[in-house]
């Protein structure tokens, strides 16, 4: 599992929260943890390592009201284009399309779980995630939970 985004703009910080979260649970036996942050060209790698699956959390705007939770199966034979990597930020998109440039595959298994941003805060920053996202980082650590319980047990992912 991977934690994605950048602590220092809000509510993009929410794939580190979640991760966090989830270090002080009891996990299944051969499940690893990562803060990723904004380190798009090590979770690129990361995925090419030979992982049966992989699940991102991250802050993802896609029209819904702020702390809404979504899971996406990425079809990674439908990406195309180039991966660009920022210095101080990760996009999934590009760190999947920089996997395929660079002759990778990643884990058949893929997952997103994301989490609608309220803010993201001023140019300068801001620490913290907004309160209806913050209130969102338990019940994604839950979804979370349910895709590892439904992969570690071989069954189909809902």
């Amino acid at each position: 599992m991977a934690g994605i985004g950048n602590v220092f703009l809000g509510d993009d910080g929410f794939g580190v929260e979640v991760i966090a979260h989830l270090s002080g649970r009891p996990l299944p036996e051969g499940i690893e943890l990562g803060d990723f942050g904004i380190r798009g060209l090590d979770l690129a790698y990361a995925l090419m390592d030979g992982y049966d699956a992989a699940i991102l959390v991250d802050a993802l705007a896609r029209g819904e009201p702020p702390g809404t939770i979504t899971v996406i199966e990425p079809d990674f034979a439908k990406l195309d284009g180039f991966g660009m990597i920022e210095s101080h930020a990760m996009d999934p998109v590009q760190v999947l399309r920089l996997v395929k440039q660079m002759g990778g595959t990643p884990p058949s298994s893929l997952f997103l779980v994301g989490c609608e941003p309220a803010d993201f805060g001023p140019e300068e920053g801001l620490m913290g995630l907004s309160e209806p996202v913050a209130t969102a980082v338990q019940p994604a650590a839950e979804k979370v939970e349910q895709l590892l319980e439904q992969l570690t047990a071989g069954l189909e992912v809902s």
